[in-house]
């Protein structure tokens, strides 16, 4: 149980004149299975009504910055149809946020002051989270890019946040969305805490969050970090012991191999027990290592192998990304590392349609009983041509990212016989299934191999009967 932190002293940090007449918000959020909460056995998130919960992102960064309603509308229909369940999107945006108006002309801020949020601006989020509820998706809500505490060579910034006006801020967002059910808070935005100072602001904006929402148990928060060391765990490296970090919460960055199962194991395997996953990877269509000259952009299936890596090796769900779309680029808008496509074509780029297959595969067997093992296979193999596994107590799904054969050490799960099928990430279908006894040893080789040829193998208790997903 987290523990809720005491009420602020109001007096600490005096809001602006504007922000002090904002009127309550109370708009209606129809999300039927309620709000998110850490699963009972801690490595998982369900539905308040505890039905189980698979986080499939998209990181639409500028999304509250750069479209209009019409457009964001647009978006969100094509990512409902996807499968997407989180839209990652951010309030004081990356791309010149708080001096660059969004679509109708409003900034964040009044003086750059995060004490004085403009209620113009703020109007047009809360439409933007609305809508996202009315096609059932949660919005993985980050109330600033890290730029806006930590600017660094690459970040526009300008600084404005210190520990006192972030708690302030973090208060009156609170507060201003304690009523939407379809809000998970993701603090960070791309930035690791240089020194305790920058940790104890990321702490103030939590208490204030909390604070404003009116305890503990109505905010579910992360931390999104910079990719950092393999040892480091992504956001556990800082705030794994904090009681408002409900999961933990990394980045992979944008280069092919990365080792992403020991990255996230780091996290898995730390007390208290928190749910983890990778919130940000190897972008369809994006410059590999920001270097197309020499490793050109990356595919649909550069992404499909972090994402079902990743999952397989403990995360509780996975982020996808796509370079124009995190930036929202269009004709007329200076593009960011060269983007090859505006991002109402980039919607429709194969990878982003593919990820909903990864959805459907965990969701078709029990999902909160999952555990990562490698125990189940005979050789791991190398990063390029990882095999990953993972199981509950009845099933078994084993992923080879290039097609290589392998050995499954039987007898790990239920059952005398297990059903084993073939299962393809690029389209969904499964292969028609065969038998096998549960003892021994047994040899299984992709219907593929070679790049872009990846497979899952699924192994059922036939007792069980389970469907094909």
């Amino acid at each position: 149980m987290k523990k809720i932190f005491p009420a602020l002293l109001l007096g600490l940090v005096t809001l602006g004149s504007q922000a002090q007449t904002l009127p309550p918000a109370n708009l209606p959020n129809p999300v039927p299975n309620g709000r998110l909460q850490v699963s009972p056995n801690g490595r998982f998130l369900v539905h308040e009504n505890g039905k189980p919960f698979f986080w499939l992102g998209d990181t639409a960064w500028e999304l509250f910055h750069r479209l209009n309603r019409q457009e964001t509308a647009r978006y969100l229909r094509n990512r409902a149809d996807k499968g997407f369940t989180v839209i990652q999107a951010v309030a004081l945006a990356e791309v010149d946020g708080l001096n660059d108006p969004n679509a109708y002309g409003e900034t964040p801020l009044t003086n750059n002051d995060p004490t004085q949020p403009r209620e113009a601006y703020f109007q047009h989020v809360d439409w933007v989270i609305d809508r996202a509820a009315e096609f059932g998706l949660y919005i993985g809500f980050l109330p600033t890019w890290g730029d806006k505490l930590h600017k660094d060579s690459w970040g526009q910034g300008p600084e404005v946040f210190n520990a006192s006006n972030a708690r302030v801020y973090g208060r009156w967002l609170g507060n201003r969305y304690k009523d939407r059910k379809n809000l998970i808070w993701i603090l960070g935005g791309d930035r690791n805490p240089r020194h305790a100072a920058d940790v104890e602001v990321w702490r103030s904006m939590a208490a204030g969050i909390i604070d404003g929402v009116g305890g503990a148990d109505k905010a579910l928060l992360t931390f999104h970090p910079q990719p950092n060391s393999l040892e480091d765990g992504g956001s556990s490296k800082w705030f794994h012991n904090d009681s408002w970090l409900d999961f933990n919460m990394f980045q992979t960055g944008h280069c092919r191999e990365n080792n992403v199962w020991d990255r996230l194991q780091v996290a898995y395997n730390r007390q208290p027990t928190k749910p983890v996953l990778d919130g940000e990877t190897i972008y369809e269509d994006h410059p590999v290592c920001f270097n197309a000259r020499d490793l050109g952009t990356s595919s649909a299936f550069d992404v499909r192998k972090h994402a079902y890596l990743a999952v397989f090796a403990g995360g509780f769900g996975e982020t996808y990304g796509c370079h124009p779309v995190w930036q929202m680029f269009a004709p007329g808008r200076a593009p960011i590392n060269g983007p090859h496509f505006p991002w109402y074509e980039a919607i429709d780029l194969p990878g982003a349609g593919q990820m909903q297959y990864l959805r459907r595969l965990m969701e078709a067997r029990p999902l909160l009983e999952r555990v990562p093992d490698q125990t189940l296979i005979d050789n791991a193999r190398d990063a390029h041509d990882r095999i990953q596994a993972t199981r509950g107590n009845d099933y078994a799904f084993v992923y080879s990212t290039q097609g290589q054969p392998f050995t499954v050490k039987m007898g790990k799960i239920s059952g005398q016989q297990l059903v084993a099928r073939w299962y393809n990430p690029r389209t969904g279908e499964s292969k028609d299934p065969q038998t096998f006894p549960n003892t021994g040893e047994q040899r299984f080789t992709p219907p593929g191999s070679g790049y872009g040829q990846d497979w899952v193998l699924i192994l059922d208790d036939a007792a069980k009967n389970y469907p094909k997903p």
